[in-house]
């Protein structure tokens, strides 16, 4: 089993920067792919950005290449999605994701197993 607790977002106006972070407790840490999703008002649930916690590889959605950066720490159990020059589009609500072994559904939901409760994110004009 593994918990996990989003933290950061907030409100921003477009072309500013927002941090989330992600704490994982349960099992083995360092097994698991980790991941960010966001799903917006009556929109199905997106997959941003991946990363392995074994060796870092990282996949990102074409919508957020070159803005968006996923990063994260084994010893803090922490992943981190680093959002800047966000637009009016990446507004939604933020799910943290773990899966063991997500495969070709690195950034698909039935990839993961646990989530996190979700955190909103706004950007405003």
């Amino acid at each position: 089993q593994v918990q996990l607790t989003e933290s950061g977002g907030g409100s921003v106006q477009a072309g500013g920067t927002l941090s989330l972070s992600c704490a994982a407790s349960g099992s083995t840490y360092n097994q698991y792919y980790m991941a960010w999703f966001r799903q917006g008002p009556g929109q199905e649930r997106e997959g941003v950005a991946s990363i392995s916690t074994r060796d870092g590889l990282t996949w990102y959605a074409d919508s957020v290449k070159g803005r968006f950066t996923i990063s994260n720490d084994n010893a803090k159990r922490e992943v981190y999605l680093q959002m800047d020059n966000l637009k009016l589009d990446d507004t939604a609500m933020y799910y943290c994701a773990a899966g063991r072994s997500p495969g070709f559904r690195v950034l698909v939901p039935l990839g993961y197993s646990y989530w996190g409760q979700g955190i909103q994110v706004t950007v405003s004009s």
